[in-house]
């Protein structure tokens, strides 16, 4: 039987850590310093797994239960919902959102305060709603032009030749925590080419 909000606010701390049936395999795991957490144990390839859903009241029983359905469901077509999480974490810290916040935090060491701060809004605005998701070692050369090219259908020319030498811009001081390749854009701010540098964590 599902647990009641109530029921959980109630649970409280013992001697030994204790757990409260949720249903499905999902339960709420007490601990002696009052933590409340969400886990599921689970098998799979005959080997038995614990995954954690969060605890309470940061994730709530309806969003505990969402995420224990979303991970049954993966397993029931034969994939490790543990490995897959792992797979989807490693994915966005290596996405071209997380490594261009790293890039911007070690570049506007020594920068105009101002500057680094609009540097910052228009790679908020034009190049990481394009880019941001996108894996680092995906993004081929036609996507910059294609970032540029919306840039400048709104009548942003001078902000697109911007946006495009933003992400131009070679690694900076980055302490070895990122590597970028090369490839060359053509045909972007209406016919020019540049070096475009896609990072990845090193």
């Amino acid at each position: 039987m599902a647990l009641t909000d109530t029921e959980i606010r109630k649970a409280k701390a013992k001697g030994k850590p204790y757990r409260l049936s949720d249903g499905g395999g999902l339960y709420l795991f007490v601990t002696p310093a009052s933590s409340k957490l969400w886990r599921w144990k689970y098998r799979f390839e005959g080997r038995e797994k614990l995954m954690t859903f969060g605890s309470y009241p940061d994730v709530s029983p309806s969003l505990a239960r969402e995420r224990h359905a979303a991970a049954r469901k993966l397993l029931a077509t034969g994939t490790d919902p543990m490995a897959e999480r792992k797979a989807e974490k490693a994915a966005a810290e290596d996405s071209f959102q997380s490594v261009a916040r790293v890039w911007w935090e070690h570049w506007r060491d020594g920068k105009n305060p101002r500057h680094a701060d609009y540097v910052k809004r228009r790679m908020e605005v034009d190049i990481l709603p394009c880019l941001g998701a996108r894996p680092v070692a995906a993004i081929e050369a036609p996507e910059p032009v294609s970032m540029v090219k919306a840039t400048e259908a709104r009548g942003a020319r001078d902000i697109a030749k911007r946006a495009l030498e933003t992400t131009g811009q070679p690694p900076a001081r980055t302490n070895g925590s990122l590597k970028a390749k090369t490839v060359r854009t053509t045909g972007a701010t209406s016919g020019e080419s540049a070096d475009f540098f896609i990072f990845s964590r090193s």
